[in-house]
């Protein structure tokens, strides 16, 4: 069984560290917050003060946090896992965060001898909790190889990408994908509820043609049912859309859609929605329409 550290225990991070100890493995973990630490600890796992000391005690380190200055701080910050671990050791950064910087820090990390692949997963809490989430993995190739049997504990559809950094360009690649589906549901739902018909109706309709998908499953019961619990929050999908925008513009690539969704989701954040799920995005839609779906 392996030595492994889990950084990061929210909503995805906590199920995904468990499906690790469940296996069999040791797993260290690292939480600001305790009880999420606590909750894994009761089950077997090692709860550590810090970053560093999850080093200490692994081999591969996983990470899911919010953002980049977050995995920044857990690599290279006081007590970070750049102090603790030896040579050879492999950092797996799930988070969702600029290609850029990731390209950055794996190399940073390899001038210590430390590898490190970037997988950002798709699948959101339930995917989490399931495993049976999309991971897109960016690195060496043989490091891929090594660290796939972890992959298959937590994910159903594992796919290799490429280089470093080239993980985190697919995961903002299938943000662009979420957030433009989301706003086209909210477009169409809406349009349906103000014309007059059943948006209910429509919706399971729409589920049996060519329009079917799973946002529309998922997301269009939600905006249906008034139900914006998060799920993945708006903050994250803004963060999101701003790493595909950010990147875009230094490349020089226009995505005018996905810059309307980001605007759609910043109209939602101003209206203290910023912790509600990002199917939400149909309230911004709503208030320029002045009319509820239901």
């Amino acid at each position: 069984m392996a030595r492994l550290g889990f950084v990061g225990l929210g909503i995805m991070g906590k199920p995904m560290a468990g499906h690790l100890l469940a296996a069999g493995h040791t797993v260290a973990v690292y939480n600001r917050s305790p009880k999420a630490m606590e909750e894994l600890a009761a089950k077997g796992a090692v709860a550590c003060s810090s970053c560093r000391e999850v080093a200490g005690q692994s081999d591969i380190v996983f990470i899911m946090v919010p953002d980049t200055a977050d995995v920044e701080l857990v690599l290279f910050g006081e007590n970070g896992l750049a102090e603790g671990l030896k040579s050879g050791s492999t950092v797996v950064d799930m988070s969702t965060i600029s290609p850029v910087a990731t390209w950055d820090f794996a190399k940073r990390l390899g001038d210590k001898g430390i590898r490190m692949l970037d997988a950002p997963v798709s699948g959101g809490q339930v995917g989490a909790e399931q495993a049976t989430l999309s991971i897109m993995v960016g690195g060496d190739p043989a490091v891929f190889e090594e660290i796939l049997p972890l992959f298959e504990l937590l994910g159903k559809k594992i796919t290799y990408i490429g280089g470093h950094g080239t993980g985190q360009t697919c995961k903002a690649a299938n943000q662009t994908v979420v957030a433009g589906t989301i706003q086209v549901i909210s477009e169409a739902l809406l349009f349906a509820s103000k014309a007059g018909a059943d948006p209910a109706k429509v919706r399971e309709a729409l589920l049996g043609g060519f329009a079917q998908s799973r946002i529309l499953e998922v997301h269009g019961e939600r905006m249906i049912a008034r139900n914006f619990k998060p799920g993945f929050r708006v903050k994250l999908q803004q963060k999101d859309l701003n790493i595909v925008l950010q990147t875009a513009r230094n490349i020089g690539l226009s995505m005018p859609v996905t810059a309307i969704a980001q605007e759609m989701y910043n109209s939602v954040s101003a209206h203290d929605g910023a912790d509600l799920d990002h199917s939400a995005l149909v309230q911004a839609l709503e208030r320029l329409a002045h009319h509820q779906i239901a």
